[in-house]
């Protein structure tokens, strides 16, 4: 296929290009800076696998660049590297292979499968800094010369050698070369008899310290050497590995509940509470008469007191705090060193460390967190861990309501939730390790560097993610505030009260009113935690509430991703699990505090 400079840029027959990669290498930052805002997110055709598109302007041409999944090999040993193959299968004017500067030999193993493909393709050299940094210095020209394809040498997240990576790619989309390398008499789809190719390329065009050349190792492995001791042995092995993971959630934990209680307490609440809502209040009151419509509004579920109050003001400010605390875990590199350790643990339970990645996900959001197993080896993996996503991990709006209702009273009761949280997430991985039937995987993990992050990229990942937090999060609570509000004022939530009333005040010991929350979960889940704050409720009714709101059914949106993922029967049995913990808990929990 021949790609033409174009004028429109949303002409349809604009350039098209796939950008490939491994994890860890730099691939998303590149997307970003060739595409800038203009990017959809959407599911590959005939499967569930997501992938990013954007539009770009390279030199003369108008280019659509596709965000390939992740991949560390194309042997379609999972869904996401089935996608990629298809992808790299079909004509396309361009494939730019990042590879990184550091790993190259992994690298150059990918680039190689890409080539055999025999598509125009253009080498991006990433993380020359890093590995400039370790005293690792890579020919660029030879690397190009062995490979017979243009290599552009770049730091993604400063732009460095951005300048020659548009050159290079406006160039080889002028003149696409008759194939995608010279190098297609020695390479082939096999993917084992590539090894040797990568490590005779690697080894030519780079050289490392004396003391690294033990390092080399096949991909997924942890590299070692004098220079990345403590990165790779020291982190990830008990000692001091589990006292230095200790600490780093202590201090994670830390900064999320302290910097979201302060913005809630010392700037949105007084703001909310002292300016903007009274001046909506005194709006409504003076345009509207008293009656339904006014309730609906400003009333006890009131769209412009509620819809206001609990996204923005409650919420939000733990989004913020743990999306910040998440990005230094991930910016510096340690998250995949905490996956590692974890190794051990999570073998209990049918998993590897790197699931551990899925979980944290989950954190943020649970739909993200189940989308993200597509990328395992079995079904058996990808079931427990929605089981355990959807169970026992609670999203980040979720999060932030239950640290709104506790911490204020407690941070002890917030430290005794999420640890009752991790022993029901361990004993049903136990268990659903012993009923799913399969194989364990093997660890697949390659470390990448320990780094300070940059400022700049966590502010841009930090803005990313509120901006999904207020569509996907925000926006629909707002809605459910707003159902909230009609169906309260219409009576229908207290005579569903009066119906749930024995199971809320007999056996959980709440009051008669908490039963409205339960319906309102069934939308949103922190909308059984929410409608708490305004009840006086004692410690323990706290920590129930909590417990109930915690483990209580996951949202409309998780319940459609668990049956497009796993089936209709599955999602029916995520419900009635998810239910069922959380009544016997809370419930068990009120009972026996009750007679102490």
């Amino acid at each position: 296929m021949r790609c033409h400079a174009r004028s429109d840029i949303t002409d349809t027959g604009a350039c098209e290009i796939l950008l490939i990669g491994a994890p860890n290498v730099g691939k998303s930052v590149i997307f970003n800076r060739l595409t800038g805002m203009d990017v959809s997110v959407a599911n590959y055709a005939g499967t569930t696998v997501e992938f990013a598109r954007g539009i770009g302007r390279i030199g003369e041409f108008e280019a659509t660049l596709v965000d390939v999944p992740g991949t560390y090999t194309l042997s379609a040993t999972n869904e996401a590297e089935r996608v990629a193959i298809e992808m790299l299968s079909r004509p396309v004017d361009l494939v730019i292979a990042v590879a990184d500067a550091v790993n190259l030999e992994s690298s150059v193993y990918l680039v190689l499968q890409v080539l055999a493909r025999r598509q125009p393709t253009v080498v991006v050299l990433n993380r020359i800094d890093v590995a400039a940094a370790r005293g690792i210095a890579v020919d660029a020209a030879e690397l190009s010369r062995r490979l017979g394809v243009a290599v552009a040498p770049t730091v993604a997240v400063t732009g460095k050698g951005f300048a020659q990576l548009h050159q290079l790619v406006a160039q080889t989309l002028r003149e696409p070369p008759p194939a995608a390398g010279a190098l297609h008499s020695a390479t082939t789809t096999e993917t084992a008899g590539l090894w040797p190719l990568a490590e005779e390329i690697a080894q030519a065009v780079h050289t490392v310290p004396a003391a690294s050349q033990t390092a080399r190792r096949r991909p997924f492995s942890l590299r070692r050497g004098s220079r990345r001791r403590f990165d790779s042995e020291a982190l990830v092995r008990p000692w001091p590995g589990l006292a230095v993971a200790l600490l780093v959630l202590a201090l994670a934990f830390g900064l999320i509940v302290g910097l979201g209680m302060g913005m809630r307490q010392l700037l949105l609440l007084p703001i909310a509470r002292g300016y903007l809502f009274p001046l909506l209040t005194a709006a409504v009151t003076r345009a509207i008469g008293p009656g339904l419509f006014q309730n609906i509004l400003i009333g006890e579920y009131g769209l412009l007191i509620k819809g206001i109050e609990w996204p923005f003001t409650l919420v939000l400010p733990y989004v913020l705090s743990f999306y910040l605390a998440i990005s230094l875990l991930e910016d510096s590199g340690y998250l995949p060193r905490f996956a590692v350790l974890l190794d051990g643990l999570l073998s209990k339970i049918g998993l590897r460390g790197s699931h551990s990645i899925s979980l944290l996900l989950g954190y943020g959001c649970a739909i993200p967190g189940i989308l993200s197993t597509r990328a395992m080896g079995s079904r058996r993996e990808r079931l427990i861990v929605a089981t355990l996503i959807s169970l026992a991990v609670p999203c980040i709006s979720q999060t932030g309501a239950l640290f709104a209702l506790l911490a204020e009273s407690s941070v002890w009761l917030v430290v005794a939730l999420f640890g009752l949280s991790f022993l029901v997430m361990i004993i049903a991985g136990l268990i659903t390790d012993r009923l799913l039937p399969g194989a364990r995987s093997q660890l697949v993990f390659e470390l990448p560097e320990l780094l300070m992050p940059r400022p700049a990229v966590m502010l841009q990942k930090l803005l990313a993610r509120a901006r999904n937090y207020l569509t996907d999060g925000a926006l629909p609570m707002v809605v459910a505030v707003g159902v909230a509000a009609l169906l309260y004022e219409s009576g229908l939530l207290a005579q569903i009260g009066v119906l749930l009333a024995p199971l809320v005040t007999g056996w959980l010991r709440l009051p008669q009113q908490a039963a409205v929350p339960l319906l309102l979960g069934v939308v949103r889940r922190e909308l059984t935690v929410l409608p708490l704050l305004d009840m006086p409720l004692t410690r323990l009714q706290l920590f129930v509430g909590a417990t109930v709101g915690l483990f209580y059914v996951p949202c409309i949106a998780v319940v459609a991703t668990l049956g497009r993922e796993f089936g209709v029967r599955t999602a029916i049995g995520m419900l009635l699990l998810t239910t069922g913990t959380a009544f016997l808990l809370g419930g068990a929990i009120a009972q026996i505090g009750a007679l102490l």
